[in-house]
């Protein structure tokens, strides 16, 4: 018999989806107010991913997180610094 109490698993939502590849296109489209909706989402979406897949597959999410973050940001500097 296990001690464990069993773990709720959040279902992943085609909303949560949604949202982070709104937010992600937002930011790409130079929207520099929606990167902490991206961060939010994609964040959210990465949490009820964690509880399905195996410890590759995470690190390999958190990875194209990481790249997106940043290649957003560049492209955030760009655009901030064409203003001026």
């Amino acid at each position: 018999m296990s001690s464990q109490l069993p773990q709720e698993v959040e279902k992943i939502l085609p909303e949560d989806v949604i949202n982070t590849l709104q937010s992600a296109y937002s930011v790409f489209k130079g929207e520099q107010d929606q990167l902490d909706d991206l961060l939010k989402h994609g964040g959210a979406l990465l949490r009820k991913a964690s509880q399905r897949f195996t410890t590759t597959q995470l690190i390999i999410g958190i990875a194209v997180l990481a790249s997106v973050a940043v290649f957003a940001t560049a492209k955030i500097a760009e655009a901030a610094s064409d203003e001026n």
